[in-house]
């Protein structure tokens, strides 16, 4: 059985994974590497020029961090890239820094 402190610090770590910054966790040199090999023929092909239109476009889907994470884990999923959740943030962060902004 667990004690009251070993409860409370459980509680506090979840809390805190649940508040995390995403895109912290990512490494956006990393990430660009990615989108470069993974990404951006299909958006070029989609949106012209080098893809980038996808995420400057005045109607982008994505509107929020949960959003891009949401969206590019569909993009890994669809494409069968086989990317684990660290290398998604890695995307994650760079398109963020790059395009985004997003606070987390």
């Amino acid at each position: 059985m667990l004690n009251k402190l070993t409860c409370l610090a459980l509680l506090t770590l979840s809390t805190t994974l649940a508040y995390a910054d995403p895109f912290a966790q990512g490494d956006a040199k990393v990430g660009k590497q990615m989108v470069d090999k993974n990404c951006i023929a299909c958006h070029a092909a989609s949106f012209g020029s080098d893809g980038s239109g996808i995420y400057t476009r005045e109607d982008r889907k994505i509107k929020n961090a949960k959003g891009l994470i949401q969206q590019i884990r569909n993009c890994n999923t669809n494409l069968g890239l086989k990317w684990f959740e660290d290398e998604e943030l890695h995307v994650a962060s760079y398109l963020n820094k790059t395009y985004y902004k997003f606070e987390k």
